[in-house]
């Protein structure tokens, strides 16, 4: 089974984030094989949740159109479940960390580890309070990506040391969300990542043109795009094939 370390192998990871069941289950299932044949080196599934609080309109969305159609914590697990063989890359969830204790951790990361799952990133999590989910998770074979943010700059050196599978740097204070400009000093920050681990960083929030992948993808080890994939299965729904593959296509060029 493929590992996050295996996206960032010997180049640039390119990560896409996809909601499970926007429109459908069955659809977010073909829609996540369709990413991985158009280039991805690991998806992002999102759990669709009802308080989505690091989410931008676009992703909100998703998620309740997602909650809207019958998408249901088991129902993601059993369409992962349904593709599993076929996926060559990783797959990690990104989710709130409600769902997850009300399902129980040991309940959750053992079928986690059922489906394939190596990672999952919980933006509500905060650092403090990781290590009980880390135990869990680690019995399963799950890393729990640390995310850091703008905001996290004296902090960094403590974050990284602990960090496992990959650091998430936000790019932006708010929300998810398309950004035609991105003024933190991402380098920075990534240089002071680089001074405390080898754990391998992913820039995300705001990416969304070639442009911006070719810059970040410079400065980091990888980049992470979700709204702008969100969008067009927002706007296609089941019939997003095409759109899918031309997008990640003209993006994973770039990188």
């Amino acid at each position: 089974m493929s590992r996050i370390k295996d996206a960032f192998d010997g180049k640039k990871a390119f990560i896409a984030y996809l909601m499970a069941g926007d429109p459908t289950l069955a659809a977010s299932a073909e829609h996540i094989l369709t990413a991985q044949d158009a280039g991805v080196d690991m998806v992002e599934i999102g759990i669709p949740f009802s308080d989505p609080i690091a989410e931008g309109e676009v992703i909100q969305a998703a998620s309740e159109r997602a909650l809207a159609a019958g998408a249901r914590l088991d129902g993601v697990f059993d369409m992962v479940a349904s593709i599993k063989d076929r996926m060559r890359i990783p797959v990690v969830f990104m989710t709130y960390l409600n769902p997850v204790f009300v399902y129980g951790y040991d309940r959750f990361f053992a079928r986690c580890e059922q489906i394939g799952i190596c990672g999952i990133i919980i933006p509500d999590l905060p650092f403090e309070e990781q290590g009980e989910a880390k135990e869990v998770a680690g019995k399963y074979g799950v890393e729990v990506v640390t995310l850091v943010a703008p905001t996290s700059e004296k902090r960094v050196a403590e974050i990284a040391k602990d960090a496992e599978g990959f650091i998430y740097l936000v790019s932006s204070m708010g929300v998810t969300g398309v950004r035609g400009e991105i003024t933190t000093d991402l380098p920075a920050i990534v240089s002071e990542i680089k001074r405390h681990t080898d754990v391998p960083v992913a820039i995300g929030f705001g990416i969304s043109t070639p442009e911006q992948v070719c810059r970040y993808s410079e400065i980091a080890d990888g980049v992470i795009v979700g709204s702008a994939i969100v969008r067009i299965i927002g706007e296609r729904g089941a019939e997003a094939r095409e759109g899918l593959v031309e997008y990640i296509g003209a993006m994973r060029g770039a990188g």
